[in-house]
């Protein structure tokens, strides 16, 4: 992008956005709350069960009552603070483990059983976020409320397609959220497989970018040595036959996707969304949700007797990858800022994106030295209810 092509850029934006300095260290930039984040699978929230979570410092309580619905409450209790995630769920209403103070889906209190008339009047609540299920994961919408239903989810056509099976991941990651945005959009990292894909020789075919999106093709080619049978599965080679694969990323604020389409084929064998959730108020730990969606072969059940093995190659080179972003967040925190010289104009691009539509992480309050209750390092932009 050019010097007017990026000042355009940031006069387009839409409100609520291009509120970072356009010199600002992307590592102190945060996620912009005002978009839905996966927080958790909904597996592993059953029924009126109550699970923990956070964004960005934010501790979430998710409860889902006996009806089904899921709800997504501060998690904190506002009589004591104690967390309601240690709560019990009955039917529609998540109680507090430690005076039983009760709370609608919205966050209301709706009983104190000891509360007599005359009583000192209780606080209303703690703060409700808007929460959607969808793709088999719980997505909270932690920004603004007023904006959630303007604000659509992400759209994965193959998810759910008969033409697709979908592996999904979630794992920690200790490292800044943008660090993840770099590592899959560079492919020029692949040295860092070669113990697994072998040598993979990746060309930029080109790239395009705007206010909100970079996107990259990668004309990938296998030049020599021993290369995993589970990397030829999940590339479908029974399918294209040939030893070239175009790769598509994408980074669309505040998600990412990449598709691979094999020599000779005509869709995709396999897609890929992602989405990386800061967890701490620093935002120095994000949480990897992965959706990877990969086309049944031909032959039935085959996809299902490699499943096991596609699994253990994605995990090796996820495995990897964390090693080396782990690794660039260390040496940030030992520099206090970063330092890194980068050359590669699509990294540049990608950078501006990320940090044009983030917004500021403020410092954390003098003598708080815990997570999220008391305040912590907080993103501009945000809301939070008052008692």
């Amino acid at each position: 992008m050019t010097e007017t092509d990026r000042a355009s850029a940031l006069a387009a934006e839409p409100a609520g956005h291009g509120e970072t300095d356009p010199e600002a260290d992307l590592r102190r930039v945060g996620l912009h709350p005002d978009h839905w984040y996966p927080v958790a699978l909904s597996r592993r929230l059953g029924h009126e069960r109550v699970l923990a979570t956070a964004f960005a410092g934010e501790r979430i309580a998710l409860f889902r009552g006996r009806s089904g619905e899921v709800h997504a409450l501060e998690d904190r209790c506002a009589h004591r603070q104690v967390p309601l995630s240690m709560g019990v769920v009955e039917g529609e209403t998540l109680r507090c483990r430690y005076h039983a103070w009760a709370y609608r889906g919205d966050g209301r209190i709706s009983q104190i059983p000891y509360l007599a008339k005359g009583d000192r009047r209780p606080p209303r609540g703690v703060r409700g976020y808007p929460v959607r299920e969808a793709y088999g994961l719980v997505f909270v919408f932690p920004g603004d409320p007023q904006r959630a239903a303007a604000t659509p989810l992400p759209e994965l056509p193959a998810y759910g397609s008969p033409r697709y099976r979908t592996m999904t991941y979630s794992r920690t990651v200790h490292c800044h959220y943008s660090f993840m945005h770099e590592n899959l959009l560079d492919m020029n990292h692949q040295f860092l497989h070669r113990g697994v894909v072998g040598r993979l020789h990746p060309e930029l075919l080109g790239y395009r970018s705007d206010e909100r999106s970079v996107e990259a093709g990668y004309l990938f080619t296998h030049t020599g040595g021993k290369r995993n049978r589970s990397a030829g599965l999940l590339a479908s080679e029974g399918i294209g036959g040939g030893t070239a694969d175009v790769m598509t990323i994408r980074t669309e604020y505040p998600y990412q996707t990449l598709d691979l389409v094999p020599e000779n084929a005509d869709r995709p064998a396999f897609r890929l969304w992602a989405a990386y959730v800061p967890e701490d108020a620093e935002q120095r730990r994000c949480h990897a949700y992965g959706l990877l969606m990969i086309e049944k072969p031909k032959v039935p059940g085959l996809l299902r007797l490699a499943w096991p093995f596609i699994r253990r190659f994605t995990e090796r080179v996820f495995a990897e990858d964390r090693m080396a972003v782990e690794a660039e967040q260390r040496a940030w925190d030992e520099q206090g800022e970063d330092r890194n010289h980068e050359v590669f104009p699509l990294i540049l691009d990608v950078r501006e994106v990320l940090r044009a539509n983030g917004v500021p992480i403020e410092a954390r309050p003098a003598g708080c030295g815990g997570a999220a209750p008391c305040g912590g390092a907080r993103l501009s932009g945000g809301t939070r209810d008052q008692e």
